[in-house]
């Protein structure tokens, strides 16, 4: 019975969805604030299990000193970022952002730096790997043409970013012709970049759309056999 009242309400959120395809609606609407409201739930459950339970509220009162410490001020931060709700004691919730802002950027450039800079740069060196290439049975020409592919759309696309350039006589700043045609040649690597990102994110989507269509389909098909019985 549980499982046939699930597979009601999922057969009829899953109808809600698709009925933006004749426009928007009330049901469309609906559905989306209920899964929202659900979201935020599942969210704010994790945040608690996971998050502030563990960190915050247990080594208050069962943490060892140190941990005691750190909750405090973890605590104290969490006091004054709550003052921004407050016009007029907004100002004490500054420190908090500001450690957020400072730490965030810290963790976003450490992990560029990590994880695509220096992968990108030992990737394009080790695609002129030939005794690589030989040991995986590549020949040695079609892996010097893949590395040279690959070094050639990661310098044009960096030089497509670069926006300094001379000034020329007339008073106008152009780039010169070579840096033009790297730039130009980085478009298209990032143009087809792009189009990739967007192929994926369309598959992914008619996937989903089709995993849905065919959930009606074979919920409908059990209701059939259940009432036939």
């Amino acid at each position: 019975m549980f499982e046939l009242i699930s597979g009601i309400i999922a057969f009829l959120l899953t109808l809600f969805i698709l009925s933006y395809l004749i426009g928007d609606n009330f049901l469309f609407r609906a559905t989306t604030y209920i899964f929202i409201g659900v979201s935020a739930g599942y969210v704010a459950a994790v945040i608690w299990q996971d998050l502030l339970m563990p960190q915050l509220i247990q080594p208050i009162f069962i943490g060892t000193e140190d941990e005691k410490i750190r909750a405090y001020i973890a605590l104290f931060l969490v006091v004054l970022l709550l003052m921004k709700a407050f016009p007029r004691l907004s100002k004490l919730g500054t420190p908090s952002i500001a450690l957020m802002v400072g730490v965030g950027a810290a963790i976003a450039v450490a992990g560029t730096v990590q994880g695509t800079l220096f992968p990108q740069t030992m990737a394009a060196i080790n695609a002129f790997d030939l005794e690589a290439a030989n040991a995986r049975g590549t020949s040695s020409g079609i892996q010097f043409f893949e590395g040279g592919v690959m070094l050639l759309g990661t310098i044009s696309t960096l030089i497509y970013f670069q926006f300094s350039a001379k000034r020329n006589d007339d008073g106008k700043y152009r780039r010169n012709i070579v840096t033009n045609i790297l730039a130009l040649i980085g478009k298209v690597f990032i143009a087809i970049t792009f189009g990739v990102l967007f192929a994926g994110v369309f598959s992914a989507a008619l996937t989903a759309f089709i995993e849905r269509l065919d959930f009606l389909s074979t919920f409908i098909a059990s209701i059939k056999t259940l009432w036939l019985q």
